[in-house]
């Protein structure tokens, strides 16, 4: 029953699309939650990897610039000494070779591992190196002093402290605060390379001034508070790698070495500190500093890494859950969604078996006479009686509905036989008195020779004739046969004379001379009917000054009768109606009253297997082609007279 329409069955898809729709959105929510929350987790596991790659390049290329710094500072403070300009100039290779290394690094790594805050620091980095030059030559022509070069090679330096922040900024609580730490402590290395290029300056020079000895002071204190502020803030590891290089004789000997040149005053400063005892304790300090603060880095780094594979952990496992969580939903969705959509195709197929097969077989079966029980011929679903849910109550209500609608269709039926056999009762009784009084104007037409009265006699005659028709009309129509018979073949050209002398305007219809063909005697007043039928329409449906033609001949086996007027023909539309009734005639409207002509038409025709087709006339208006079949002819008796006897079938009434 589930495939009786042939069409393909949408109302499961949209059900279990209407299921899938919660499901998707809640999955497509569960992988953003988990892309959001392990995006974090997942960066923080290449942060080790991202800061070798990257940041060492980096502070690489810094430690250069710093030393840099110091023999440009030595340089411009010692005058026209070829041996700074020499150092100086060796350096800038090695300064070169370093920032040639971070570009290749920056350049060439793996930029997709780095955010768009990472990119745009390495880039300020690289963008700083390239004003390395013009620093350059203003130092080697001497167009610049040596405390504003060792202020300007600071700017070189400070895009590495941002470059350090934005390669540890992936972190989040006490691991941020931990990487902040270390960038901070990245500034005291910076801070002693600017303590050791301003007292190399200042041997060369001779003395500070009161601004350079102020610049010296405080890079000496910002390197005092900010390694008491921020090693404390360390976790246990790295914090005991500083507090173990605090207590060492390199970290004495540097404290020493500032206090002289604190107490010492701008005269005296360059000159306080044994330039060997200083340059053996700076070079030493600014690399225990940087091995100091890049293995702080890289244990922050590791922390973040442990940490985050445990919370990755902890995410797969929540996530699993939800993922399998979604899964059961899912399946419960489709699962319900294909009971449901079972239960729905279940009523959508027997809603059309009511509407393709039940009803138009009870009205078959109804219009042939049989009994039918309405009951039996619309049981009611078993499912939808089971179910007390809402698709069960609609189930019970199409129960109900469907009952309803073979009941109707069973008092319909019941109402149109009764019609038909009131109308044929009515029809009957009219052809009764019809024939009646045709029999007495035939003996007032043989008793009267007046002529006046003959004609009146004959028009009597004329209408009585086409009352017979109209009788017989609702006879037909309620699917009985008139009462007329004759008792053997009659010529087609008399068959159809009788046919134009039972329509009114017979005068305007054109008879041509038709071969010697005979009508077989039980067709010849159905036949007379029919083509009766035609003429008057093709009479009625033309203007009153037209003519009405026939043309006949001998066509596939059969007699062809042509009807032509000269109206103005049918459309499209109605002319397709038209061809419906003709071809359906069963189908009986009563609404339809300007049709009862071809629905008579059409049942006659019916009856002997006539072919009757309308199409276009040659003379603009409609042709009616009425084929004869060979059942229905027969061969005419050339001793018997060509006379159209009838004998009369009606059985008197009461």
């Amino acid at each position: 029953m589930r495939r009786i329409i042939g069409r393909p069955t949408t109302v499961r898809a949209r059900v279990v699309a209407l299921a899938f729709a919660p499901a998707l959105a809640l999955l497509a929510l569960w992988t953003f939650t988990m892309v959001s929350v392990t995006g974090e987790l997942r960066a923080l596991v290449r942060l080790e990897g991202v800061y070798e790659d990257f940041g060492t390049p980096v502070d690489t290329a810094i430690g250069q610039i710093q030393i840099e710094r110091r023999l440009a500072a030595t340089y411009l403070g010692a005058g026209h000494r070829t041996s700074a300009t020499l150092e100086l100039m060796e350096q800038q290779r090695r300064t070169d070779r370093a920032v040639n290394a971070m570009r290749h690094a920056i350049r060439d790594g793996e930029g997709d591992r780095l955010s768009g805050r990472q990119r745009q620091a390495l880039d300020a980095m690289v963008g700083a190196a390239d004003e390395l030059e013009e620093l350059r030559h203003q130092v080697l022509s001497r167009d610049i002093s040596w405390d504003r070069a060792v202020e300007a090679y600071g700017a070189f330096v400070e895009p590495g402290f941002d470059v350090q922040s934005a390669l540890t900024a992936l972190q989040a609580g006490q691991l941020a605060r931990e990487a902040q730490v270390v960038v901070e402590l990245v500034r005291v290395r910076e801070f002693v390379s600017r303590e050791d290029a301003l007292v190399a300056g200042a041997r060369a020079a001779g003395r500070l001034t009161d601004r350079q000895y102020a610049t010296l002071t405080a890079a000496i204190e910002h390197r005092r508070v900010f390694e008491r502020t921020y090693v404390a803030d360390l976790p246990a590891d790295s914090r005991a790698l500083f507090e173990e290089f605090r207590r060492g004789e390199l970290h004495g000997a540097l404290t020493r070495s500032e206090d002289v040149m604190l107490g010492a005053g701008p005269e005296r400063a360059g000159e306080a500190v044994a330039a060997e005892s200083w340059r053996t304790t700076t070079d030493r300090a600014v690399k225990r500093y940087m091995e100091l603060c890049t293995q702080a880095a890289l244990n922050s780094a590791e922390r973040g890494r442990t940490f985050a594979h445990q919370e990755l952990i902890k995410a797969a496992v929540v996530g699993g859950l939800g993922l399998a969580a979604i899964g059961l939903s899912l399946w419960w969705a489709v699962r319900g969604a294909h009971r449901i959509s079972r239960r729905l195709e279940l009523l959508r197929d027997s809603a059309d078996l009511l509407t393709t097969r039940q009803l138009p077989d009870v009205m078959a079966r109804l219009s042939a006479g049989e009994e039918v029980n309405a009951a039996a011929e619309a049981p009611p679903l078993a499912e939808a009686e089971a179910e007390p849910d809402e698709i069960g109550q609609v189930g019970r209500s199409f129960n109900a509905a469907r009952l309803a609608a073979v009941e109707a269709a069973v008092r319909q039926a019941t109402l149109r036989r009764g019609l038909f056999a009131v109308l044929l009762t009515i029809a009957r009784r009219n052809q009764a008195l019809v024939h009646r009084q045709l029999k007495l104007v035939d003996t007032l037409e043989r008793r009267t020779d007046d002529p006046e009265m003959l004609e009146q006699l004959f028009h009597i005659d004329h209408l009585t004739t086409r009352m017979r028709r109209h009788a017989e009309n609702l006879i037909i129509l309620s699917g009985a046969a008139p009462g007329r018979r004759w008792r053997r073949p009659v010529p087609v050209a008399d068959v159809v004379s009788s046919a134009v002398s039972e329509i009114e305007d017979y005068a305007r219809v054109e008879v041509p001379p038709m071969d010697r063909v005979g009508i077989a005697a039980d067709a010849v007043a159905d036949v007379v009917h029919l083509v009766a039928e035609l003429l008057e329409n093709a009479t009625v449906f033309s203007p009153p000054h037209t003519r009405v033609t026939l043309r006949t001949g001998r066509e596939r086996g059969g007699f062809v009768l042509r009807i032509d007027d000269r109206g103005p023909g049918l459309g499209s539309g109605p002319l397709h109606g038209a061809h419906r009734t003709l071809s359906h005639p069963d189908d009986f409207d009563p609404a339809r009253h300007d049709r009862l002509g071809l629905y008579v038409v059409g049942r006659l025709a019916a009856r002997h297997a006539i072919e009757v087709t309308l199409h276009e006339s040659p003379y603009g208006g409609t042709t009616a082609t009425v084929l004869l079949p060979g059942g229905v002819l027969a061969d005419l008796e050339p001793q018997e007279p060509e006379v159209l006897e009838e004998t009369d079938g009606v059985s008197p009434l009461p």
